[in-house]
């Protein structure tokens, strides 16, 4: 049988050998002497009260250092910060990050220039099309039909704006609007 040492966190899984060597010590374990086995619980108390210790030590190491870092102002709020902020730095100064930005910067000019681009010749095509002989008949319609109304709303005639006809229309229209009395004629003296 193979005999090796093991820590308490090795990974390897176990293997028939190991179950084999587990069975040994099992039967071997029954057949430890009194004095065997006192000695090795009081190792195990020994442990116990070493472990009991280390943990206190390591609750007063802890409680001091927590201490420490109040005293100079470093709290988990500032470490968070400086952890982000050096997380920050190191992402920017990665080759990817760089890499990114520097394609990113040239779609943006591209998709700038093809927008420019693209309002040119929509003012273009908006002049050409302003130019047509049917938007000017359009025009034309738009200007007959507002003088129209001018004339039956107003009377004022050509001459006054489209803002001119909307203030008169609606000043003519509160003129119509019959005005609620709350008062009958059977409710007067």
């Amino acid at each position: 049988m193979e005999t090796r040492q093991q820590g308490f966190l090795d990974s390897e899984p176990l293997r028939e050998a190991d179950e084999d060597m587990a069975s040994e010590v099992n039967l071997n374990n029954s057949s430890l002497t009194e004095e065997e086995r006192e000695e090795i619980q009081q190792e195990l108390i020994k442990l116990e009260e070493e472990i009991s210790t280390l943990k206190q030590v390591l609750s007063s190491k802890e409680k001091q250092y927590a201490e420490l870092k109040q005293k100079l102002g470093m709290t988990s709020l500032s470490e968070l910060r400086n952890n982000f902020s050096k997380g920050w730095h190191d992402m920017q100064t990665s080759t990817a990050y760089k890499k990114t930005s520097e394609t990113l910067s040239t779609a943006g000019q591209k998709t700038s220039a093809a927008f420019s681009t693209l309002g040119s010749a929509i003012t273009r095509k908006l002049g050409d099309m302003r130019n047509s002989p049917s938007f000017k008949s359009f025009e034309e319609k738009v200007e007959t039909t507002v003088s129209t109304i001018k004339t039956k709303v107003g009377g004022t005639g050509p001459g006054g704006s489209f803002e001119d006809v909307l203030c008169s229309a609606a000043h003519a229209s509160s003129q119509d609007t019959p005005t609620n009395n709350l008062t009958d004629d059977h409710d007067r003296p």
